[in-house]
């Protein structure tokens, strides 16, 4: 790694966190103050680019206090048959949230952006289909026990790293776009931008 050009992960998601970790990147994270409500109440387009839009709003938001590093957003939009789902409120909406999924395919779309001072430099967007077994509403109860308030963190109450996997009949796309983060391009522009060695 160039340790001239520092990384930024503008989130606290410790899914994203793993990921570049485990990858070799020393990164570090910041939590960035966006009210992502607020973004999507006034956002008028396409999910993807409502993801991408999420994404920026988090990087520039980090990139604003942090001239000269490259800051990394990233955000996820799931929607089933046109209703986007949220990250759930409490236990009992996440549970709400697997009966609504449950039987049936959903889209989750991921967007990552590296943003520098003022400007947007690198984006990608990917989208993943995720076929959900019919699950009973004992396994439903079961499952969240066992992964407890963590699930509170993920858009369609699953992580797919761990139990989540369970949910599924079938998926179509990548692994890590899934987790939150499409790394395998990321890591491509950082190469590029001579952030970590080619």
């Amino acid at each position: 790694m160039d340790t001239s050009m520092r990384l930024i992960l503008a989130s606290g998601s410790p899914a994203r966190q793993a990921m570049l970790r485990q990858a070799g990147l020393i990164c570090r994270a910041v939590k960035p103050d966006v009210d992502e409500s607020a973004v999507k109440r006034g956002f008028v387009g396409e999910v993807p680019a409502l993801a991408l839009t999420l994404a920026a709003a988090k990087a520039m938001r980090v990139a604003q206090d942090e001239p000269g590093a490259l800051v990394i957003g990233a955000d996820q939009v799931l929607v089933c048959e046109g209703e986007i789902f949220a990250k759930p409120g409490d236990m009992a909406d996440a549970a709400a949230q697997l009966r609504r999924l449950r039987g049936r395919t959903h889209t989750l779309v991921t967007a990552v952006c590296v943003c520098q001072g003022a400007g947007m430099v690198w984006s990608d967007v990917a989208q993943a289909r995720l076929s959900m077994r019919a699950i009973s509403d004992e396994f439903i109860a079961g499952y969240l026990r066992a992964e407890g308030e963590a699930v509170l963190g993920c858009v369609g109450v699953y992580r797919l790293e761990g139990l989540g996997a369970q949910l599924f009949s079938a998926i179509e796309g990548d692994f890590f776009t899934i987790l939150g983060l499409n790394l395998l391009p990321l890591l491509g522009f950082l190469r590029e931008a001579g952030a970590i060695r080619a």
